[in-house]
């Protein structure tokens, strides 16, 4: 398949059906086409959390880490009380080796599921 086919491929169809196509990429395990299809998905509807969050997390499956953390420091951004999406950051930067930066971002992410120590 050439670029252009290829392009056209991840593009077609109505957002819900490129959405279904995403979901089931991803379900398959294979993240790179996932990405493809949701990183135009995104930018077509940018406020929509759900498919910005698989797009981070087909980036993340798919060792794309730099990406991955560009996508959810936007969600993050955008609603910081979003669990899923701090849980999701502060491991992409655990596998950046950036520990200390994780950190906080499972702390608050910890703190917003209600997993609190007991004293």
């Amino acid at each position: 398949m050439n670029t252009t086919q290829d392009t056209t491929y991840y593009a077609q169809g109505t957002p819900a059906e490129r959405w279904e196509r995403a979901q089931l990429f991803f379900g398959a395990k294979d993240y790179a086409s996932a990405a493809r299809v949701l990183a135009g998905l995104v930018e077509e509807v940018p406020e929509q959390t759900g498919p910005r969050l698989l797009l981070a997390r087909s980036y993340y499956h798919s060792a794309q880490l730099r990406r991955a953390e560009a996508e959810l420091r936007t969600i993050v951004e955008r609603d910081p009380v979003e669990h899923y999406a701090r849980l999701m950051l502060g491991r992409t930067l655990q596998r950046q080796s950036r520990h200390e930066e994780a950190e906080s971002h499972l702390r608050i992410a910890s703190a917003l599921a209600g997993d609190f120590e007991q004293v």
